[in-house]
């Protein structure tokens, strides 16, 4: 029986990558986001390959919706074996231009989402004492980065779920890892959000040659579960955040001069 991997934001993107790359190591797929006709044509492609996929419609901020997605993966596949936390959102803006329904959205779906499907999955993962939990965090849960409070916060916050997780979870065999990218050159502005702030300066950004593919993405998340490893920061955000790390005040010196 093939391991089954469950994945949050699959329909496109670095989930899609994500999805299409396990698929071809030899997963089942259940892959859940809100466009189910997107995440039916992933799907279709992961049978193409020879595997099986379940797709299920879920907005990961709704607690309703993610068990109901949990239940139907597990009366479809038995169990899950890997838990790929991938959804999210970005919103750029100021403090003062972002407004409480944003704070609320933004850690509906970044924190709250990947919480929920944690708890959904987590008592059979420590019934059967295995399982595999990667979330996918970013830079700036790494580091501080200018105009985005909110989205900071809310990867900060996945990087405290994370590492304090695999405290808990490794005496149970259960991995908890995290894959940290920077920007990813796919459809990330279809999504983002702004509040004030330079539309037309991200999108340059993400021409340039040093910004992630969602192959990447997908190639470090493969790597956390094959080889359980606890973290990758991916591509050039591992030079920004190890330079954060070693030298916080000129970093911040320098990112509140970029910011202004």
């Amino acid at each position: 029986m093939p391991p089954t991997a469950l994945i949050t934001g699959a329909s496109q993107g670095s989930g899609k990558a994500t999805a299409l790359l396990f698929a071809q190591k030899g997963y089942d797929l259940v892959l859940a986001a809100r466009q189910l006709d997107r995440l039916e044509a992933v799907a279709a492609q992961v049978e193409a390959m020879g595997q099986s996929a379940l797709a299920v419609s879920a907005d990961v901020g709704e607690a309703p919706q993610v068990e109901n997605l949990v239940q139907q993966a597990l009366e479809r596949f038995g169990q899950i074996d890997v838990l790929i936390n991938n959804a999210g959102i970005c919103l750029t803006g100021s403090m003062l231009e972002t407004t409480p329904a944003d704070w609320q959205q933004i850690m509906n779906t970044n924190f709250w989402g990947y919480v929920q499907t944690i708890q959904a999955l987590l008592p059979q993962f420590l019934q059967r004492h295995s399982g595999s939990i990667v979330n996918v965090g970013s830079l700036g849960g790494k580091m501080p980065l200018p105009q985005m409070t909110a989205y900071c916060a809310s990867k900060y916050a996945v990087t405290g779920l994370t590492d304090t997780l695999r405290l808990e979870l490794s005496s149970q065999g259960i991995h908890v890892g995290a894959v940290h990218p920077g920007l990813i050159n796919s459809d990330f502005l279809e999504r983002a959000q702004f509040r004030g702030a330079d539309r037309q300066r991200l999108a340059s950004a993400l021409k340039a040659g040093w910004v992630s593919q969602p192959a990447d993405i997908a190639q470090a998340i493969w790597e956390v579960v094959d080889q359980r490893r606890s973290e990758i920061v991916v591509g050039p955000a591992a030079i920004a955040t190890e330079a954060y790390r070693l030298l916080p005040a000129p970093m911040q010196w320098l990112l509140s001069r970029a910011g202004s």
